[in-house]
């Protein structure tokens, strides 16, 4: 894929302290756009200035939210070299989407090129701190100026980038989470497993109420029964119960995420069982009563793994840990981020330098 290069004339100011970056409100001097258009398939892949993007107000994506998107990160490492963590999987993951959505798929190798030439273009902006990264959002939007509820035949494909600090600011410190019983985000035959906007857009109102209540995020039963642990609403959740791990199985609602493979490759190698199915959150609940709820942890791109010190679930609430991290989280979140930043040896090949 050849991509042409257009740099800018004005350079905004980088952050003067990297440790008040916060998350995904500062941008860098440029961004990757490809096109779309049926019977020419995805074309003129460029990197140019940051700026506004123009559409037509009859544009699929604001009628019918016809769009999708990925989350990942850019690392610098010890030596001054960048890397990528695994974009071979949210290469793969994108292209499900985009199958699900009628969208044209990207060749997993141009997805991962472009993300590596936005990022070598912008990699001043790769934070130098312990902690911090470049997070990377590539998405796809349906352009084509025209009302009826059917397949767009103009995309775009766009990259942008933000460096970033801590997801939470609570950091690695366990959080508070609020089990949501009155709404559903995914149902089975829906778009659950994939990364489109309207699953988040339906997710709002439970995160909402769950932050007014003083949580830090919701976990999501099961749309059908109601009565099995899915995800959080920014992160796949696990739970070590008397020794052994469960977390709910990609069937069709759950994110198939990044972190949450990488996790659970990295537990079965260090000699764990890992449980991939229901979990009832009754069960859940009865395993902290009886003092075999050891450990909850949620996983995710932005997060990489966050502890989780309270569940509250109706008139019921779990208490984790003694309020603190637990051996198993500390170790994925030392060895995840270890790997990530370059600190251990990558000896599953998940990084890829820029």
């Amino acid at each position: 894929m050849e991509i042409r290069i257009e740099r800018t004339t004005a350079p905004k100011q980088k952050p003067a302290d990297e440790s008040k970056l916060g998350f995904g409100k500062i941008f860098t001097d440029h961004m990757f756009i490809m096109n779309y258009d049926e019977g020419q398939g995805w074309h003129d892949a460029r990197i140019v200035p940051y700026g506004p993007i123009v559409l037509d107000p009859s544009a699929s994506v604001f009628h019918y939210a016809q769009e999708c998107f990925e989350g990942m990160k850019a690392y610098r490492c010890a030596d001054g070299h960048i890397q990528l963590f695994r974009p071979d999987c949210n290469a793969k993951r994108l292209q499900d989407t985009h199958e699900r959505l009628c969208i044209p798929k990207i060749p997993v190798e141009d997805f991962v090129e472009a993300v590596r030439a936005l990022v070598d273009v912008d990699r001043d902006w790769v934070p130098h701190i312990d902690g911090a990264s470049l997070y990377i959002r590539p998405f796809t939007i349906a352009t084509m100026p025209q009302l009826g509820v059917h397949a767009s035949t103009m995309y775009q494909f766009i990259i942008i980038c933000s460096p970033s600090g801590a997801y939470y600011a609570e950091g690695i410190n366990p959080v508070k989470i609020y089990v949501e019983s009155e709404y559903v985000r995914a149902c089975p035959g829906g778009t659950g497993y994939i990364k489109c906007g309207g699953n988040y857009a339906a997710s709002i109102a439970a995160g909402e109420k769950a932050e007014k209540l003083g949580y830090s995020q919701v976990l999501w039963l099961d749309g059908v029964e109601r009565k099995y642990v899915e995800e959080v609403g920014s992160m796949n959740i696990f739970f070590k119960i008397d020794g052994e791990i469960y977390t709910a199985a990609c069937v069709g609602t759950v994110l198939p995420g990044v972190t949450r493979r990488s996790c659970i490759e990295l537990l079965k190698s260090w000699g764990y069982t890992v449980h991939e199915g229901k979990l009832a959150i009754a069960d859940v609940m009865k395993a902290a009563a009886d003092g075999k709820l050891e450990e909850v942890f949620g996983t995710g791109t932005a997060a990489v793994v966050s502890p989780v010190k309270q569940l509250d679930y109706e008139d019921q609430s779990a208490l984790i840990g003694d309020g603190k991290i637990g051996p198993v989280t500390q170790r994925l979140y030392d060895e995840l981020t270890g790997i990530q930043w370059g600190r251990l040896p990558d000896t599953h090949n998940w990084t890829v330098r820029v």
